[in-house]
């Protein structure tokens, strides 16, 4: 029954049925892989975190490199042989839930961002503003100590799906 329980939520959050004074009543824990940085297994999408796409490159001091395999190397390791838990937040976001995970404790998006393999989406977090100052303080702190990215320039991931490429990408 629990089973079918668990089931019947996640349709109806992964059809947009959830409503916000829903949010934190349906949660699935267990263990999880990441597909890309900011995709984890299962499908969910991370809310207010958007992390560099898997094909991805950022430009460093070096030359480009693949910082969207980065950001989902970063997510597989935080996810590795522990416990995640998912918080579906009632929305979607490129056909996918959108949900806040957390990892042993920790909330995924704002890990990713501080290591500088994510930046923060504060209008999808107007719901959370607590959550939303973590993320933009996590960002301002990668930035100021060149982690992850931030070690050179790249490309918002949003533009990035949208086309926009550094020029180490155009060839």
């Amino acid at each position: 029954m629990r089973r079918v329980i668990v089931l019947a939520a996640l349709a109806l959050t992964a059809c947009g049925a959830a409503s916000p004074a829903e949010e934190g009543d349906a949660a699935i824990a267990g263990k999880a892989r990441a597909i890309d940085g900011d995709t984890v297994s299962l499908d969910f999408r991370l809310s207010g975190a958007d992390a560099f796409e898997r094909k991805q490159l950022c430009q460093g001091p070096d030359g480009c490199y693949p910082c969207g395999k980065l950001a989902q190397d970063a997510a597989a390791r935080l996810l590795r042989s522990a416990k995640a838990t998912i918080r579906l937040t009632g929305a979607a976001s490129y056909g996918r839930p959108v949900a806040i995970v957390t990892v042993d404790g920790v909330d995924l998006g704002e890990r990713m961002i501080a290591q500088g393999w994510a930046v923060p989406v504060t209008r999808y977090l107007r719901h959370d503003p607590a959550r939303a100052t973590r993320y933009v303080a996590a960002y301002t702190e990668a930035q100021a100590n060149r982690r992850g990215a931030h070690d050179g320039s790249w490309i918002d991931p949003g533009k990035w799906r949208r086309g926009e490429r550094l020029a180490c990408e155009r060839r």
